[in-house]
């Protein structure tokens, strides 16, 4: 992998550049949409590309369980696998470290985070979760599909990424929960930084290797994690956990991390990328982040445009013959209207689904080209 800066903003750390794999460039700074399963769910691959999308990232923990990375590999990778030509990133596991253990212990829902922490709960230090233990090797999980017995640590991370052959892989590490106390995320970064440690002697791949900067809403172990991890031989690096509600604050908090990594290797953030945090996170420094907002929410109905989300499953829209968004000119807007949409998803069809997921992939991936477009004017 070769990544290369092109123009840097004098009035934020915002940047321009690319990306080269062996599977194509990716222009930087770049929405990576989901791909859980080796697929967006709805899209073919083919459909994908036609959204301007760049570059995916799979799920390394669920392609583990199903179908297995041998599967894949005897496939021919990833790639040959889903028909995807253009690059791919895989995660490490590590957010499942989060998402099958606190995070399912807790809520995952904000209402329910909220209430906790009013009242006062936290994890303290040494603190497991109630379906995993996490170790200093790694951590034991319960398979959600059977209940089996499921270890993954470093080494097994990187083996399985290597299997599944995507072009930017990640390191192992622990994703902890906003819930948790200063000196559990303390103990928690020797862990990341350890097994950080062992995937770069592991990995015998080609494949691009990121490390994940950790540290929860901490500056000092923010700033500690970023010095740690950024002085390690990675080929770029990936800043995991939690980054709060407050905005400002969520900006301040990449910034901290962006300031100590070696400047001229990529950054990734993950799990972050709601509309109203694109151009704050590509000022804060990022030049890739995934999320799975746009798929999500077409799933349940939503369409994003230029007048804001709507809601096509509400019986309104069934008086609208009009496109998504009389701006967009993606396939979706021109050749459908919201009345058929707003149909289909009452009649409970996968098509309205699959035409709300390609308009609303095309609608991001064209608001982060225009962000692209600020840069090069020197607006932002």
């Amino acid at each position: 992998m070769n990544f290369k800066i092109l123009k840097k903003s004098n009035k934020s750390k915002a940047r321009l550049g690319f990306l080269e794999t062996e599977h194509g460039i990716v222009e930087t700074p770049c929405l990576v949409p989901v791909a859980t399963q080796a697929v967006v769910k709805t899209l073919e691959s083919k459909e994908v590309e036609e959204t301007k999308s760049q570059i995916l990232i799979s799920n390394t923990f669920h392609l583990h369980l199903k179908p297995g990375e041998k599967v894949v590999d005897k496939a021919g990778g990833i790639h040959k696998f889903m028909n995807w030509k253009k690059p791919l990133m895989t995660d490490s596991g590590g957010y499942q470290v989060f998402s099958l253990g606190f995070g399912t212990d807790y809520g995952l829902g904000s209402k329910i985070l909220k209430k906790e922490q009013e009242e006062g709960v936290s994890i303290k230090v040494n603190a497991q979760p109630n379906k995993m233990k996490i170790s200093h090797d790694g951590v034991t999980f319960r398979s959600p599909i059977n209940g089996d017995t499921l270890f993954i640590g470093p080494k097994e991370s990187i083996k399985i990424q290597e299997k599944i052959g995507a072009d930017i892989i990640f390191s192992f590490d622990e994703c902890t929960a906003p819930l948790a106390e200063y000196e559990y995320v303390k103990k928690s970064l020797e862990k990341t930084h350890k097994w950080a440690e062992i995937c770069l002697k592991i990995k015998k791949s080609k494949q691009a290797l990121y490390g994940i900067v950790q540290g929860s809403k901490f500056k000092d172990l923010r700033i500690e994690s970023a010095k740690v991890i950024g002085a390690m031989d990675f080929d770029g690096f990936g800043i995991g956990g939690e980054f709060g509600n407050d905005k400002k604050k969520m900006g301040e908090m990449i910034g901290w991390v962006v300031d100590e990594l070696p400047e001229k290797k990529p950054r990734h953030l993950l799990g972050v990328g709601y509309l109203e945090d694109m151009e704050l996170i590509i000022k804060s420094g990022a030049d890739t982040f995934d999320c799975t907002v746009p798929t999500h929410y077409a799933r349940r109905g939503i369409a994003f445009t230029s007048k804001g989300k709507l809601n096509l499953k509400q019986t309104k829209f069934l008086n609208k013959n009009e496109s998504l968004d009389k701006g967009c000119v993606c396939y979706v807007c021109q050749n459908y209207k919201k009345d058929y949409i707003c149909h289909l998803l009452k009649a409970g069809e996968i098509t309205g689904m699959k035409l709300l997921t390609f308009h609303n992939l095309f609608y991001f991936n064209t608001f982060v080209e225009e962000i692209r477009n600020k840069i090069k004017r020197g607006e932002i």
